[in-house]
């Protein structure tokens, strides 16, 4: 079987996943786009694709088995719900929304079709180093986590068109989802610190921030967001267990020796540093919809992830106050 794939959002990560499926995955075809960008009907074609104007229409073509969504956070729940209601399964890019409200309509639109549909795009929980990371955590030998430390730095980020929320809302949110992943409990609260401005970033732009959170058993997480740092896009994380600590590798891959001494080449990008975490994560998606399964994230890590951020951009209007994470209990359809 070969699961006819819609996309819906044919910007950067829209096509970054397209490029995946048509060379280097198995079992999906890229047959449908939608985008509200005219322009992007010349790009359907040019993957021999249908266009469509809106999601919507894409969404319930019946030669469409399955969704990606890759448009703007705040623009996921309506497509989101509009696939589930289709009973057609969707990868949605993180953010599952950007509202707790619009995760909570989510949940239950999924809960009344009575089966998971929706995958949230958290790649990194298909990344090598983090789950060498967490097998160390679950095998016990050096007992449980008391703290962790990760840095989210990026060269560069578009001035005009990333805020200060967005630190928190779309690149501090895989550091929240990753240590909900890494420890399997939740973030209980949150504060953002505020150290003084970098002169790299863009008029407006507060950066870097640290975000400061707890979790249900008292672990401590620190995460540097650090977006105009310059010298390339770099992804840190260390795990603190009581007796022994685990960090990610560097990326390197071959060592350069000469009279500037010993470097590495370092990313630019999300897409290089998750090459690899991103086809798996979209390999095993298309797979489990070719049985009729659900795999990798759900709806409610991507409302567990949102109520973190809401917290977090609260505490960051209110000069650092620490915030409570507003969270509904885990309703059992998605337990386990």
């Amino acid at each position: 079987m070969t699961v006819r794939i819609g996309l819906i959002g044919a910007g950067g990560m829209g096509r970054a996943h397209v490029e995946r499926i048509q060379n280097e995955l198995a079992g999906g075809e890229v047959v449908a786009v939608a985008d509200v960008n005219p322009d992007a009907a010349g790009y359907a074609e040019s993957i021999g694709a249908r266009y469509f104007p809106t999601g919507p229409e894409l969404i319930a073509d019946p030669g469409v088995d399955a969704v990606i969504i890759a448009t703007f956070g705040k623009v996921h729940a309506p497509d989101v719900i509009a696939a589930i209601r289709a009973g057609k399964p969707v990868l949605c890019e993180k953010p599952l929304a950007t509202t707790a409200q619009d995760c909570l309509d989510i949940l239950a639109a999924e809960q009344e079709a009575g089966r998971k549909l929706v995958t949230v795009g958290f790649m990194r929980r298909f990344d090598k180093g983090y789950n060498e990371m967490r097998a160390q955590l679950t095998e016990g030998q050096h007992g449980y986590a008391t703290m962790v430390h990760c840095r989210h730095r990026n060269p560069s980020v578009p001035g005009t068109l990333y805020t200060t929320r967005n630190m928190i809302d779309d690149t501090a949110i895989h550091e929240i989802d990753i240590c909900r992943f890494l420890l399997d409990e939740e973030i209980t609260t949150v504060r953002v610190d505020t150290p003084r401005r970098s002169s790299n970033a863009p008029q407006g732009l507060q950066d870097p921030l640290v975000l400061v959170a707890n979790t249900a058993s008292g672990v401590r997480i620190d995460d540097e967001i650090n977006v105009n740092i310059k010298f390339g896009y770099a992804i840190e994380c260390e795990l603190v267990m009581e007796s022994g600590t685990v960090r990610l590798a560097d990326q390197d891959h071959t060592i350069l020796r000469d009279i500037e001494g010993d470097r590495h080449a370092i990313c630019r990008s999300h897409i290089d540093r998750f090459h690899d975490a991103f086809n798996a994560e979209v390999q095993q998606w298309i797979r489990a919809v070719e049985r009729g399964e659900h795999a990798g994230s759900t709806s409610w890590d991507g409302y567990a992830a949102t109520c973190v951020v809401d917290a977090a951009i609260e505490s960051l209007e209110h000069q650092g106050r620490e915030v409570a994470v507003q969270m509904i209990d885990q309703p059992a359809f998605y337990a386990g």
